[in-house]
């Protein structure tokens, strides 16, 4: 059977912002938002995601990188403009496309799917228009005033792998890695300190094609719950075997004096309070051999 490695991941609460925009002292539209329900709610896209996990790969030296970011030039560089999912863990993971005409003028357009697949995350938090306002100093005018949206949230996304898609099915570990030490993300979150790393993780390792752990944990009150996954492990559509569960959620109060942790171990699921460890559990269930 194929094996799939899914993940929702949930942040710790922190402010949001996109400090690089400036006006005439108009309110800037500089958060992206979604409107679910009667709410707003503030969301980060895949690909500012992916950018924080290319930066990962750059930084640590896991395995060479196709694609890397020099933050002086603030450019973005290539080793191998023909691409290589062969040869760069990045080109492997990301996927890539190189659109260009033959000498004949025909498509000669190469390119590969993406196998790590990741969705926009969204605030567990609806938005209700925060706005920071400052000034760029000096001589006043009309630009001098700024205005920043910023919310304070916590961000839930998910991740879904199947390692036999890879050409070095061991990058599937390197990735988990990644997504357990991301610092911060790209594109509209670019220029702010804020740790997209898990503050609780749901990891399912499964033969069953669907993740079927999207959108599990909820804001309640000033905490997290994860009430959505206990039915779906009850009812038997998860598997409790497959299931790691680890971070801030396994301490989280439940009813009758009970912990999240506690519900879930109940039902046979395995769970950490660490997320690292977590981690460690993962690669082991996936049945990969370890890169050396």
């Amino acid at each position: 059977m194929t094996q799939h490695l899914f993940a929702t991941i949930v942040t710790a609460t922190a402010v949001a912002a996109n400090n690089r925009g400036e006006g005439d002292g108009s309110t800037l539209s500089t958060l992206q938002k979604i409107t679910r329900g009667s709410d707003q709610y503030t969301t980060v896209s895949a690909e500012a995601i992916r950018w924080g996990l290319r930066e990962y790969f750059q930084n640590n030296n896991e395995e060479a990188t196709n694609r890397t970011f020099n933050p002086d030039t603030d450019k973005y560089s290539f080793k191998d403009e023909r691409f290589s999912a062969q040869d760069y863990i990045d080109d492997d993971l990301f996927g890539y496309m190189d659109a260009k005409k033959g000498s004949d003028n025909k498509d000669a357009t190469t390119k590969r799917r993406g196998a790590l697949e990741i969705s926009r995350a969204v605030s567990l938090d609806p938005y209700w228009g925060d706005v920071a306002f400052g000034s760029k100093g000096g001589e006043k005018g009309k630009t001098s005033i700024h205005s920043t949206e910023v919310h304070c949230t916590a961000y839930q996304y998910t991740v879904a792998l199947t390692p036999e898609s890879l050409k070095d099915p061991a990058r599937a570990l390197l990735a988990l890695d990644a997504i357990a030490a991301v610092r911060h993300v790209g594109g509209n979150h670019a220029r702010f300190l804020y740790d997209f790393h898990p503050e609780s993780i749901i990891i399912r390792v499964t033969d069953d094609p669907s993740p079927w752990i999207m959108d599990s944990f909820k804001r309640i009150g000033d905490t997290v719950e994860c009430r959505k996954l206990l039915r779906l492990v009850g009812v038997g559509d998860v598997m409790a075997g497959e299931l790691i569960v680890a971070g801030e959620i396994v301490d989280t109060p439940y009813e009758n004096k009970s912990t999240y942790g506690e519900e879930l171990e109940k039902l046979g699921v395995k769970t950490f309070r660490g997320v690292k460890e977590a981690i460690t559990q993962a690669k082991e269930q996936l049945k990969i051999a370890q890169p050396a």
